[in-house]
């Protein structure tokens, strides 16, 4: 607010120059900043729009073991106590004997069995405990690195750091636009085609959007 004022009351050109610089800094910084993540989601924007051309060969994973008898019980105590946290034992012995983490996971309990859902992004997997005899079954699913990507383009499964990440990639983004918009208009009196391609911008996905789209 301070540098608004004080530009001002500048002269014209004087003026003209500091927006010109500063306007620069942020467009520059923020480009910097979306670089990368701007071209992973135009990729995967690609990909997701032919992703019916796109042929997937999921490949499935499934791992079975028996539960010890003594964590068995435990389970069967822990089913009234809690309906959906599961116990600490249960979460280190599938660490160790399947290398399954479940940190974070919330289990489905019944009359006899848990079921334990594993979303991911790029695939899927699940856990289910038979309570009754203690059998451990896991099968996990992975549809390959375009699905991965692809999920991580709609933000789906992909746990709360990656959501932070991506409102920070769009208020990036956003700084960019408008830092962009703002430097058009500084140099629109020299390049006479500006608007128009700004126009040409707006009017193609309207008509696209009113004519085709239904």
């Amino acid at each position: 607010m301070r540098e608004a004022a004080v530009a001002a009351n500048m002269p014209k050109q004087q003026r003209r120059s500091f927006w010109l610089k500063h306007l620069h800094q942020w467009h520059w910084i923020s480009s910097a900043i979306c670089l990368i993540a701007m071209l992973l989601f135009a990729a995967t924007g690609l990909t997701l729009n032919h992703s019916a051309q796109i042929e997937a060969h999921p490949q499935v994973t499934s791992k079975q073991a028996q539960l010890p008898k003594d964590l068995l019980v435990q389970l069967t105590a822990e089913e009234h106590k809690d309906k959906d946290a599961l116990p600490k034992a249960l979460k280190t012995w599938l660490d160790k004997q399947l290398s399954v983490a479940v940190d974070q996971q919330t289990g489905e309990w019944s009359a006899d069995e848990l079921y334990v859902s594993l979303p991911r992004p790029g695939g899927d997997a699940w856990l289910r405990v038979d309570l009754g005899n203690g059998k451990v079954e896991y099968e996990k699913t992975d549809r390959g690195w375009v699905s991965y990507f692809n999920d991580l383009h709609k933000g789906r499964n992909t746990g709360a750091a990656w959501s932070w990440f991506i409102d920070i990639f769009a208020v990036a983004c956003l700084v960019f636009c408008i830092t962009g918009m703002f430097l058009l208009q500084l140099h629109a009196g020299n390049r006479p085609v500006t608007w128009p391609l700004v126009g040409f911008g707006l009017v193609v996905p309207l008509l696209l959007a009113i004519i085709f789209i239904h």
